[in-house]
């Protein structure tokens, strides 16, 4: 009874995540002027946007993850919230003598419509818990972005991280911030695309977390895909 309660609580929390990632998420509106040959790769040619969203860590051995696609009228088409089993190398939780310890993996991810990911950052946190507190917590930032031939493509303008606490905690909270720019094949100027992510940990004294998610695009095209999750 106790394990089908709790399955239930998880199940209502993902289903307020995704309300209110729906509820949090603007538009795109179509726009005109796009780099020649853009169009005919990834569709109809769409304004800057801003989508953010909350997903709440999933059970240990487990992963939460939703996927967004710029659909008609460059408007957001939310995919479901899925709680699926975590690979192998990813599944976290155990117990010490000290506690229990976490571990959770974000990832916060643009693809275009040919299923290339463009840019991406990713947390990988670890966590000790012991008499309500947080008494240790890491969290590392990395960001992966994609490379065409010839020096071009994606690139990595500027990354930040910070984490307000690591020893003794009530919540261990990490931001990290990464914007990236193109260059290339579908944009010879580098003007046209631009696009920063945010991810945001919270890591809690009993053995529960949140991830956050944001994404800003200076254009974006019908077809492009947000990827989201942790485990």
């Amino acid at each position: 009874m106790r394990t089908r309660s709790t399955l239930t609580a998880v199940l209502s929390a993902f289903a307020a995540a995704a309300l209110a990632l729906t509820a949090g998420t603007a538009s795109a509106t179509a726009a005109s002027g796009a780099p020649s040959g853009q169009a005919g790769r990834t569709g109809a040619s769409c304004g800057s946007l801003r989508l953010t969203g909350d997903l709440p860590a999933p059970p240990a051995g487990m992963a939460v993850r939703q996927d967004v696609t710029i659909g008609a009228g460059c408007r957001p088409v939310f995919g479901k919230v899925t709680l699926v089993p975590a690979r192998e190398s990813a599944k976290a939780g155990s117990l010490s003598a000290a506690g229990a310890t976490r571990q959770l993996k974000s990832w916060n991810e643009m693809y275009d419509c040919c299923n290339i990911r463009m840019t991406g950052v990713y947390t990988t946190s670890q966590w000790t818990t012991d008499g309500g507190r947080v008494t240790n917590a890491a969290t590392d930032v990395t960001q992966q972005w994609n490379r065409e031939p010839w020096n071009a493509g994606w690139n990595l303008k500027s990354q930040s991280r910070s984490t307000d606490c690591v020893t003794d905690c009530r919540v261990s909270r990490t931001e990290a911030h990464a914007d990236f720019t193109y260059k290339g094949i579908f944009d010879v100027t580098g003007d046209w695309y631009a696009t920063t992510h945010h991810s945001y940990v919270d890591l809690n004294a009993d053995s529960t977390a949140t991830c956050r998610f944001e994404v800003e695009l200076r254009h974006t095209f019908i077809g492009w895909n947000w990827r989201r999750g942790c485990q």
